[in-house]
């Protein structure tokens, strides 16, 4: 007994220490990373430089003849111009509703736990069943917004009836068919998922819907960490409403902001559910993103090659986007 006493304590004085916790403690995590991360990141680069097809995970080296052949594709320009437009607009939502929810639930009110909760749903519910549920309210023909929009908001039984300033603002919209009738215009309801620019339209909101609850969540974390010394203060320096958000709670909450939007515009460029699963890349492959259009290139069309090449071309962009802002947050924070 006195023998193994000595032993147990050595045993715990090793698990204290920080030189034996500390690699115990990260070494899990950094396993993770290498073998779901790295292994299938390396594996991407190897197979960007064959000639690789499905069906087999080697293949001759080709070097860089992939990366040139998709960026003379027509349709590899238009997943990356897609891509870039489909991040910064539904970042660019996410931000300014953030902003607007996390203000307003910071605030001691009944029922704002229910409300909290609510908004989390988004992020909570799985992706699939989330845009599944969105497929059809777009839907051509079972559209709830149409059909809303018809019955509820609008006379006209089975058609919509805008006044001129609505045309006006919608009429450049993919050329829909509007019937002038006397002071009002009628058109049929819009196909969501049928044209180009509305096709877009209807991903980037449900991009935005899906990302704005974390995006709520970290503000309000931001937020509540703002002492309530600095309100005071600024109140008793007369700051209030927008001066205030502006001078004092704005610089106090940018570090965290730049954070959230740093893993909005990686989720969001990453992410392919909600595109393939909403239009998967049509109305003639007018919305593809990247990830679709790698997805469809290499395992659609057995090019796994290519493919691998398409998906490994925002992998600098997104490195230099993400060392960038840590950067800035890191200036504003020690500022």
């Amino acid at each position: 007994m006195a023998e193994a006493r000595p032993q147990t304590r050595r045993f715990r004085d090793l698990l204290e220490d920080r030189r034996f916790l500390a690699p115990a403690l990260i070494t899990p995590a950094a396993l993770f990373i290498v073998l779901l991360v790295g292994a299938p990141l390396v594996l991407a680069v190897y197979l960007s430089m064959t000639d690789a097809t499905a069906g087999q995970l080697t293949g001759k080296f080709i070097w860089f003849h992939n990366f040139t052949e998709a960026w003379h594709n027509d349709n590899f320009r238009r997943a990356l111009r897609n891509t870039i437009v489909f991040t910064l607009a539904s970042q660019a939502i996410v931000l300014v509703g953030a902003g607007i929810l996390a203000h307003a639930l910071v605030r001691p009110f009944r029922g704002r736990w229910f409300l909290r909760l609510l908004i989390l749903l988004p992020w909570a519910a799985p992706v699939a069943v989330s845009t599944i549920g969105f497929l059809w309210i777009f839907d051509s023909q079972f559209s709830v917004v149409n059909w809303t929009l018809v019955h509820d908001l609008m006379p006209g039984g089975g058609h919509f009836y805008l006044y001129r300033p609505v045309n006006w603002v919608l009429g450049g919209i993919d050329h829909l068919p509007w019937v002038h009738v006397g002071k009002i215009d009628r058109l049929n309801p819009p196909q969501w998922l049928g044209q180009p620019t509305l096709a877009m339209l209807a991903i980037i909101f449900v991009q935005a819907w899906r990302i704005l609850p974390f995006a709520t969540v970290i503000f309000i974390a931001g937020l509540s960490s703002i002492p309530t010394e600095v309100h005071d203060a600024a109140k008793v320096d007369g700051a209030t409403g927008l001066r205030k958000f502006w001078h004092v709670t704005l610089p106090l909450q940018l570090p965290i902001a730049t954070v959230a939007l740093l893993f909005g515009i990686v989720f969001t460029a990453t992410d392919m559910t909600v595109v393939y699963i909403l239009t998967s890349g049509g109305p003639f492959n007018s919305t593809h993103m990247l990830t679709t259009w790698a997805y469809q290139t290499g395992v659609v069309s057995s090019n796994l090659g290519e493919g691998a090449a398409i998906s490994l071309y925002l992998l600098p962009v997104l490195l230099v986007v993400s060392v960038l802002m840590l950067l800035f947050a890191r200036r504003v924070e020690v500022s």
